[in-house]
């Protein structure tokens, strides 16, 4: 068949499935739902093998380098094995300490907090009356308070438990990422057969030049999006372990939970900077008003020490985009997706960025251009 003429089939094939979806988009709609529904657990187990690929990758250049200092001949294969055996160990440990040590120390502090609320609520209401402002919403929500204290761990069991019903209100959810996770297992420890295998189809049914550009994204997005999570992680464990010592040395208030906060919001660039400030000097006025000056000034040098001097040379520029490409990245990726969109957007940004930039510089090249 000539190209043109196969082009043309193509574009009138294109455009009738498009109007038939269009004209039938509830229909369409619930044929791409059960393909999804399919498909799911294959997809939930390569995003899951995605994100763990990057600690196994950093465990395995440490063993890598333990191998090579120590003089062990240690296959790959077997590092590899270890490599991901310690991953699914950190995770274990990580899960246990936030829930048998993270969050009694969590409760403690929100005790801590409605507390000091309940003392000086009469302060603050007099306060309020002296300036002609009818308090009596805020004291309504404030009688809620005593009931809030006293049913706060069966509040927050019964917040989990519904988080994990909604997450696995069915069998068929456990399964789904019972299969997803044994898929993930899998996907990891078989790494470069399945990597070897993708490229030999990729060669052998594309073209030389289209299969070298897919290798070339594929290799582009698996660098970037594991510079970001581990640069991220780095820097929140790093920011969140500076903000304790800092905030303890200085003896300002509720340093744990500040810094477990910050740490948090340290996934979500420039932005989560400003709201862990916030929420920082709100706690430290509920107890010392005369120490909020100081705990803002703490926090805003370690953040400038962190920022310059120690996440250049631990983590570098990460995904390599500028502060305003990552700020419309996150702002866009959070309203769509929330959290998740803010994580992912940023090195998916970071890749069509690299991509245009490659495609333009070639484009400039052929015509001779040096701008």
């Amino acid at each position: 068949m000539d190209k043109k003429v196969k082009q043309t089939v193509l574009i009138v094939a294109f455009g009738v499935i498009l109007y038939a979806a269009l004209m039938n988009l509830q229909v369409f709609s619930d044929i791409l739902s059960g393909i999804l529904n399919i498909f799911l657990p294959i997809i939930l187990g390569l995003v899951i093998a995605f994100v763990l690929n990057v600690p196994v990758n950093g465990f395995e250049k440490l063993l890598s380098w333990l191998c090579a200092k120590l003089k062990w001949n240690i296959k790959k294969e077997t590092r590899h094995k270890v490599a991901f055996f310690l991953t699914l160990l950190s995770i274990g440990l990580i899960v246990y300490a936030t829930f048998a040590l993270l969050i009694p120390r969590l409760m403690e502090s929100i005790r801590g907090i409605i507390e000091l609320v309940k003392k000086n609520w009469p302060i603050w209401m007099e306060f309020l009356r002296e300036q002609n402002i009818d308090p009596s919403i805020i004291t309504e929500k404030f009688a809620e308070i005593d009931i809030m204290e006293s049913s706060l761990p069966t509040k927050l069991t019964q917040l989990l438990s519904s988080v994990a019903g909604a997450a696995f209100s069915t069998v068929s959810g456990v399964v789904t990422f019972i299969l997803a996770f044994i898929i993930a297992v899998y996907v990891l420890l078989s790494r470069d057969t399945l990597a070897q295998q993708t490229k030999k189809i990729l060669y052998a049914n594309l073209k030389y030049p289209t299969a070298n550009k897919l290798c070339h994204i594929g290799k582009l997005a698996k660098d970037s999006y594991a510079k970001f999570l581990s640069g991220q992680c780095i820097e929140a464990i790093i920011l969140g372990i500076l903000i304790f010592i800092a905030f303890t040395l200085f003896g300002l208030p509720y340093a744990e939970i500040i810094a477990i906060f910050t740490a948090f919001c340290a996934f979500i660039p420039y932005i989560g900077a400003f709201v862990s400030c916030i929420v920082g000097a709100f706690l430290v006025l509920l107890v010392s008003p005369e120490k909020v000056i100081l705990a803002v000034a703490v926090y805003m040098i370690v953040q400038f020490i962190e920022n310059q001097f120690i996440y250049p040379h631990v983590v570098g520029n990460s995904v390599g985009l500028s502060p305003l490409w990552t700020l419309i990245a996150a702002l866009l990726g959070g309203n769509l997706f929330g959290l998740a969109g803010i994580i992912f957007f940023i090195p998916l940004t970071a890749v069509i960025y690299t991509l245009v930039r490659e495609n333009t510089n070639r484009k400039l090249k052929e015509k001779n251009l040096d701008l």
